[in-house]
């Protein structure tokens, strides 16, 4: 079987690859990016843009399998459009089978909402292909983490509300979309990959006093006074919509899920989000 990574130069692709590639004996692997001379064998390098779906088609040909990653563009509405191209792109080329990466709390959402992307992917993935995965993952520990690290010497978190969120780590992320890629059954599955625990801000502030051995105190704050916050760090607007959205998101409950399903598909019980900070924090 060959299996495609499309994405695969991102932290996440090669994070996939590296543990897809123990099983170079029994299946083929194809890395797809724009710069596929990162590729490490042995994977097969081959040059794809999201934003070049004629390049797409030809880098996802002769694949039975293909995991589509977003790209990092921030920019309104057009990872929407990237999705949709691969999406064809892969139809086009006659992938049998294809796993999207998306996120949880997926709903219909328009730009410039970060969701979006995600729903016009999940929607464009179902009504085109008949053999399909959507990965739904929650918001990234490690992500977190480095908000956190930026933070410490005030010794104060600060968040919009309790913002209960199932952080899980890039490894189990990973491990999960191995799993499912090299394994059967999971065609029409949406799987929720995240964390063990819901965790509030509160109880991030507790974890990383115990972690630093000094008092870190969680406060509440507005909308407005994260923005500024943001901006006083000198970020550029598109960082700070992004944030936004993503911090309304946690007090609306979008990444408040609980699921099993990385265990399920990698066989491995996820990481704690203590256990990632401290790897990071200290």
């Amino acid at each position: 079987m060959k299996i495609g990574i499309s994405g695969a130069s991102g932290q996440l692709g090669q994070k996939v690859s590296s543990l897809l590639v123990k099983h170079a004996e029994e299946h083929r692997f194809v890395g797809i990016s724009r710069s596929p001379q990162n590729v490490v064998a042995p994977l097969e390098g081959r040059f794809g843009d999201y934003n070049s779906p004629d390049s797409l088609k030809k880098a996802y040909e002769g694949l039975d399998r293909l995991l589509i990653i977003p790209s990092a563009d921030l920019a309104p509405g057009v990872r929407g459009s990237q999705l949709r191209a691969a999406i064809n792109a892969a139809k086009q080329a006659g992938v049998s089978h294809v796993f999207l990466m998306s996120a949880v709390g997926t709903y219909e959402e328009i730009a410039p909402s970060l969701g979006e992307a995600y729903w016009v992917g999940e929607q464009e993935l179902i009504k085109t292909v008949s053999r399909w995965t959507i990965l739904r993952m929650n918001y990234y520990a490690e992500s977190m983490a480095d908000e956190i690290k930026m933070s410490l010497d005030s010794g104060v978190l600060a968040g919009l509300g309790d913002e209960r969120v199932a952080f899980v780590s890039r490894d189990d992320v990973a491990g999960a979309a191995a799993g499912a890629l090299l394994g059967e059954g999971h065609a029409g599955a949406i799987y929720n990959l995240t964390g063990p625990a819901a965790v509030t801000g509160p109880d991030r502030a507790a974890i990383v006093s115990a972690i630093v051995e000094k008092p870190i105190n969680y406060i509440y704050i507005t909308v407005e006074q994260l923005r500024a916050g943001l901006a006083s760090a000198g970020l550029p607007e598109m960082i700070l919509d992004a944030m936004t959205d993503i911090k309304t998101g946690f007090i609306k409950g979008k990444f408040d899920i609980v699921t099993g399903d990385v265990e399920r598909l990698s066989h491995q019980q996820p990481k704690v989000l203590g256990a990632v900070l401290a790897a990071k924090l200290v």
